[in-house]
């Protein structure tokens, strides 16, 4: 069978690959692209590739546990089959490219089934372009955008099983899920989530549970695996090393804006030292994440309005770090530096008279007010797609506890990075949204 593109097709295909092609060229130009995290995937990648051994840490220094179990593995698989090869990253780029070509094709793809009309490609195309993290981070070395791919086949193929009730479809949601937490741990917890969602819809459809819950156990199933071989290799049961110090770390921008940065960073320096103190793997893990909960008790209520109130601010975060980083404007240096230079930060500290002086070392900032504006407007047409009772509520409220998911799932951490899995989807449901009212305006 052939696959016929008309008009609209080849138009729409043509402009997310010139994008992309642009992206590359700055890219190549500014050549940062690495992130902090980027060398231990590439660690890993090396180290299976020459000893086979699942490891993030660097091989000429002592071996410590943490980082037997810090990255999952499917993405150093993605750079070792290139790196078989030639050990170039730009190679990677280029598939990293395609993939994020392929992602945005294929949400396309599947918004056609639930009301998507190609007259409105432009809205689309627009939505896309206007959020650059689609194509920074297809340009930097670090596992986003496969994420998102696995995260777009999950989606996808809920859409399919909700409109063919096919038993093959939980079975492609479940690999989804197992491939993408094998990408990144922020999935592995999901996994009770998908276990629901699954016998939610075998009730609905009044179809053999039986079946449907027995596939949907997969992931579930790959996950005690898992923790079973990280148990063989460090002695502990548990699925990422990242999981227990990062209660803390979350703690640590409640604790700067409610103490204050040199608070903060004496905060995190205490618990690291405690941390490092504790001589077996296995008991600083357990006192890392008892001290998780400890922290959370003692401020539950403030936190969690903190924590929401950072979930929230992810459907608009514009991402000038991550554009600044790309241009090489800003390092990571000075990104987690004491000293707070941020927007706010200038405002607080120099009133009015600072904001010029902010302006001309930021010369981001207007692309940033730009990227936020589609930031709003996009939010606005989410909403008018949940109250869209034209798509089913079942769907509606599917790809709300998919996007609500990432957005709880990154709190205080909140960037476009961690945006990344589902934006393409937001945006779909965005045009979807704004859609009901053009369609209503022309009628």
């Amino acid at each position: 069978m052939t696959l016929r593109l008309d008009k609209k097709d080849k138009i729409f295909i043509s402009v997310i690959t010139l994008v992309h092609a642009v992206f590359f060229l700055l890219a190549y130009c500014y050549k940062r692209i690495y992130m902090g995290d980027s060398f231990e995937y590439i660690y890993e990648a090396l180290n299976i590739k020459q000893h086979l051994f699942f490891y993030s840490g660097n091989p000429a220094l002592p071996i410590e546990p943490e980082y037997m179990t810090q990255r999952q593995p499917l993405y150093p698989l993605f750079l070792l089959g290139i790196y078989l090869f030639s050990i170039n990253n730009w190679i990677v780029l280029i598939l990293q490219n395609l993939l994020s070509i392929f992602n945005i094709l294929y949400l396309r793809k599947t918004l056609f089934k639930i009301g998507y009309q190609p007259k409105y490609d432009w809205l689309l195309l627009l939505f896309t372009i206007a959020y650059p993290a689609q194509f920074i981070n297809a340009n930097t070395i670090a596992p986003d955008i496969l994420l998102q791919t696995f995260t777009l086949l999950y989606f996808g193929n809920f859409i399919l099983l909700f409109q063919t009730k096919q038993l093959k479809h939980v079975i492609f949601m479940s690999l989804a899920l197992i491939a993408g937490m094998f990408v990144k741990p922020i999935l592995y917890p999901f996994v009770l989530v998908h276990i629901i969602i699954l016998i939610a819809i075998g009730i609905y459809h009044k179809v053999l549970l039986q079946r449907t819950v027995l596939v949907a156990i997969m992931p579930l199933t790959a996950v005690l695996l898992y923790n079973y071989w990280n148990n063989t290799r460090t002695d502990k049961f548990h699925f990422t090393s990242n999981q227990a110090f990062n209660a803390s770390y979350y703690y640590y921008p409640f604790i700067s804006q409610t103490q204050g940065a040199d608070s903060a960073n004496k905060f995190l320096q205490k618990e690291r030292t405690e941390y490092a103190s504790i001589p077996e793997y296995k008991d600083r893990y357990d006192h890392a994440n008892a001290r998780g909960t400890e922290l959370l008790k003692q401020n539950f209520a403030p936190y969690m309005l903190f924590h929401l109130k950072h979930s929230a601010r992810i459907f608009i975060e514009p991402g000038k770090a991550e554009i600044d980083l790309f241009t090489g404007k800003l390092t990571y240096g000075k990104l987690y530096s004491k000293e707070q230079t941020g927007f706010f930060a200038t405002w607080k500290n120099k009133g009015i008279a600072g904001i010029g002086e902010y302006l001309s070392n930021n010369p981001s900032m207007l692309a940033v007010i730009i990227i936020l504006i589609f930031n709003c407007i996009r939010l606005l047409g989410l909403f008018r797609f949940f109250t869209n009772r034209n798509i089913h509520w079942l769907l509606r409220l599917f790809i709300f506890v998919l996007v609500s998911y990432f957005a709880i799932a990154a709190g205080p951490i909140a960037n476009t990075r961690y945006f990344l899995p589902v934006s393409l989807i937001v945006i779909g449901c965005t045009v979807l949204g704004v859609m009901k009212k053009l369609n209503k305006e022309t009628a």
